[in-house]
């Protein structure tokens, strides 16, 4: 609906509209993060209603097309908008699985101890679990030169939300890497999203990029509202001035 609106009037917009259509999808994610030369976690995809071959699935991993993922691995649905993510146990470790799930009050996750099936209504990323010491990094971009980045207790842990006394989810800002700003900016100009958020995974010394969000902003920091209004009025200008935008509708190819 918003192609409908855009095409006859062709206004500026911030967030182009065709690549949107990518981050419904997650394999269409991962495989754009790659294209561009960013780091996802080791992970394969498989369609169960599709009538794919190549399927093998023991106690303590799961393997498609030769490529194995141990567990505890990662079992989400290729759709974006379903947020019913679930982690596998080994048998090492007693087994069972958890549940992720949009937040419930203050509760993000539920452990199942006596389910261990995977499930086989659809298509499914299936991913390596990578320890992050109990933090999820979720970083906001305003262009391909700004980005601000939170921290915030992971729902793998314990599936308790800590809230502040005004009720909102604790998180604490957080300094990127050079690395990590470089993959932002990659990250704007390849899904031509100037207004973004997604995430990251620190494990092993390295960073992972998880998920694309698309439209997103800081839930409450004055400081990035004041920068983001200052990004944006800028773009705005340089879109009314006629100039020619270096940020929208770019793709990067991998780094050389």
């Amino acid at each position: 609906r918003g192609g409908e609106f855009a095409r006859p009037g062709e206004p500026f917009c911030f967030n182009a509209i065709g690549p949107m259509s990518e981050l419904l999808d997650r394999r269409a994610i991962y495989s754009r993060l790659q294209q561009i030369g960013v780091a996802v976690p080791k992970h394969v995809v498989y369609d169960h209603l599709g009538g794919g071959e190549g399927l093998v699935l023991r106690e303590d991993y799961l393997e498609v097309s030769g490529v194995r993922i141990n567990k505890p691995f990662v079992e989400k649905p290729a759709s974006a908008e379903d947020h019913n993510i679930h982690i596998y146990y080994p048998p090492s470790v007693g087994g069972g699985s958890k549940r992720l799930f949009r937040k419930v009050g203050d509760c993000s996750s539920a452990f199942y101890p006596d389910v261990s099936e995977i499930r086989r209504d659809g298509a499914y990323i299936y991913e390596e679990f990578l320890p992050t010491e109990g933090a999820d990094l979720k970083v906001y971009t305003v262009g391909p030169k700004y980005a601000y980045a939170e921290a915030r207790k992971s729902p793998t842990l314990d599936g308790r939300v800590v809230r502040d006394p005004s009720g909102k989810e604790v998180r604490f800002p957080v300094l990127l890497t050079a690395h990590e700003k470089d993959v932002a900016r990659r990250i704007s100009l390849a899904f031509g999203q100037m207004v973004n958020g997604f995430d990251i995974l620190r494990a092993h010394g390295a960073s992972y990029v998880c998920d694309v969000n698309g439209w997103s902003f800081v839930k409450s920091s004055s400081a990035y509202y004041q920068d983001a209004a200052a990004v944006l009025r800028r773009m705005a200008r340089r879109a009314i001035s006629g100039e020619d935008s270096p940020f929208l509708g770019a793709h990067m190819g991998p780094p050389h």
